[in-house]
């Protein structure tokens, strides 16, 4: 493990093996006995949990260095580490469009918003969306074609706590409409679904490999 020379005793860094890994953060808190650790991969955040038991940090530490599967880590962990995200080493467009579905899956599920929950749920469910890269903004559900860069928004959605879904063309741009149910808001996106944006036209990942 590797001090950050700002701050010593608080914040260290644990590189992994596995080149597609990132370094592995581990931070203590200021004001109660406890400790964050976050590590990232060429696709997002795949751990990132929070312990008051310092013997459970060891152990995720040396599994994440020594490249052990996800399913070991959080094994080692002991307490809610994974993000949803899986490892994507290749960097296969369609396999981090469906990792990503699973962290806005897990993250839903936590977010204690019944209605952004349904909002996920119902756009996963949905063929011509969930072959799409999933992105927020102040919690407004976006789509692109590709993971990166973004392609230009048509879309936005936006569920309200107890009431309706607004629809937008991007996150922070006017309201288009405003439906009542998230099959409504769902149906309208795939409506706004603009000819060439349809993930089956992008290249399999055969053909960018050769």
């Amino acid at each position: 493990m590797i001090a950050t020379t700002s701050d010593p005793l608080r914040h260290t860094t644990a590189p992994s093996i596995l080149p597609h890994r990132e370094a592995l953060f581990v931070v203590a808190w200021h004001f109660e006995r406890r400790w964050w650790m976050s590590g990232s991969a060429n696709n997002g955040i795949l751990v990132s949990g929070v312990t008051d038991d310092l013997n459970h940090v060891p152990a995720v530490v040396h599994a994440w260095a020594e490249g052990a599967s996800l399913s070991e880590i959080d094994q080692a962990a002991s307490f809610d580490l994974l993000t949803g995200r899986f490892e994507v080493p290749d960097g296969n467009h369609s396999d981090v469009i469906a990792s990503e579905w699973q962290f806005m899956l897990k993250d839903a599920q936590h977010s204690d918003w019944p209605e952004y929950q349904a909002l996920v749920e119902a756009a996963y469910s949905e063929p011509k969306l969930s072959k799409l890269y999933p992105y927020t903004s102040h919690w407004a559900l976006s789509f692109s074609a590709t993971p990166y860069p973004f392609a230009p928004s048509f879309a936005s959605l936006a569920a309200s706590r107890g009431g309706d879904y607004t629809i937008r063309e991007w996150w922070n741009g006017p309201a288009l409409t405003q439906v009542p149910t998230p099959a409504e808001a769902i149906s309208i996106a795939v409506d706004r679904l603009p000819e060439g944006l349809d993930p089956d036209d992008q290249p399999t990942h055969a053909q960018e490999t050769g």
